[in-house]
This record gives structure tokens, C-alpha cells and sequence, in this order.
């Protein structure tokens, strides 16, 4: 696969990933947030997929970094400045050539990068709780199928939390028994990209 090719195929399955579980995202966040993640997440998306042949024909590292400036651009919320966050710094941290090695750093650069963007911390029913579990599995050489399981298996886990960041944290103890949106749509596309990624 060209890098070209990786980069098309990374875009496409994003951006299908998230139109089909929208509605999904938006009824979590409406139990919990503003009702609006599934929504915000797709205009995100689509707005990165209508330039994939642009981001196509940039090295791997610049491609994630203007994907991320157009979630900045378009996804409304905080899920805009962290989802961008993520992209912009693994764009940045990433080299012409990343080895697993590389992109397992660069991957844990860009999840610290998020949780000082958001002053989050894993535990406190965010996005974090998912993707710090999936940085220790890359830095351990997971496969990607262990990854996709771990993801779920972290969304899954933010139910019984009660949230003490982010919108649901007004919600004090009634945000028990919710899984975060923001988990749940990470944990979705760590899950469609990592086969994408493995098959690179």
C-alpha cells in the first residue's frame, strides 16, 4: 500500500465509521452532554473525507496534522480542540517513516498532548480512559484485533464511573451508568483504523 493509499483508506474508514455509529453518539450525549457529539463528530469528518485527495498527496505526518486543524475548524464542542489535538500532535511527533516503535511514542506524545488540552486525567470518565489503555497496548506490541478489544473494553468501563470532568461532571452522580460519548467514539475508531494500520 502507497502511503497515498493509507492515507485515502485512513480518511474513508474514519469518516464511515463515525456516520454509522452518529446517531448512537449523539443518544450517549444526550444522556449525559449536549446531545450533539454523534452530530459534531460526522460534520468533522465529512469536512476531513471532501479533502482526502488533498491529504492524500502530503507526507503521512502533514496529512494528520491539516486533518486535525479541519476537526479544530469544524467539530463544535471540546471534542473539536481534543480530537484536533490528537491528530496535530501525532502529526507532529511522527517521522517520514515511523516504525511501530515511532508511532507507539508518537501515539503517547498525543494522548498527554490531549490530557493537558483538556486537563483531564484517565479515570475521570473521558475520552483519556480509553486512549491511555490503548497507548500502554501499543507501547507493548498489542496487535491490533488486542488493541480493538482493549478500546471497547475501556469505553465499556466508563459506565459505572462517575464523571468529575467535562460537561457530564454537572451532572454529579446521575452521570453513573452512562458510557462517556467520547470514549465510545474513540474506542470506534482505534477499532476501524488499527486493521488499516496493521495491513500497512
Amino acid at each position: 500500500m502507497t502511503q497515498a493509499d493509507l492515507i485515502t483508506r485512513l480518511v474513508s474508514t474514519a469518516q464511515a465509521v463515525v456516520s454509522r455509529h452518529a446517531d448512537e453518539l449523539t443518544q450517549l450525549d444526550q444522556a449525559i452532554g449536549d446531545g450533539d457529539h454523534g452530530s459534531n463528530l460526522k460534520r468533522g469528518f465529512d469536512a476531513v473525507a471532501s479533502e482526502a485527495a488533498a491529504l492524500a498527496e502530503k507526507p503521512v505526518g502533514e496529512a494528520l496534522k491539516a486533518a486535525g486543524m479541519k476537526l479544530v475548524m469544524t467539530v463544535g464542542g471540546a471534542s473539536g480542540p481534543l480530537f484536533g489535538t490528537m491528530l496535530m500532535t501525532l502529526g507532529k511527533e511522527l517521522g517520514d517513516a515511523p516504525d511501530r516503535a515511532a508511532f507507539a511514542s508518537a501515539f503517547s506524545k498525543a494522548v498527554d498532548a490531549v490530557a493537558a488540552r483538556g486537563k483531564s486525567q484517565q479515570g475521570q470518565k473521558t475520552l483519556l480512559d480509553v486512549l491511555y489503555p490503548v497507548s500502554d497496548a501499543l507501547a507493548q506490541g498489542k496487535s491490533g484485533g488486542e488493541i480493538a478489544a482493549i478500546a471497547a473494553g475501556a469505553a465499556d468501563a466508563t459506565v459505572p464511573v462517575k464523571a468529575t470532568r467535562g460537561r457530564a461532571s454537572f451532572l454529579g452522580e446521575r452521570s453513573i451508568g452512562h458510557m462517556d460519548p467520547g470514549a465510545r467514539s474513540v474506542s470506534l475508531l482505534i477499532a476501524a483504523v488499527a486493521p488499516v494500520l496493521e495491513g500497512k
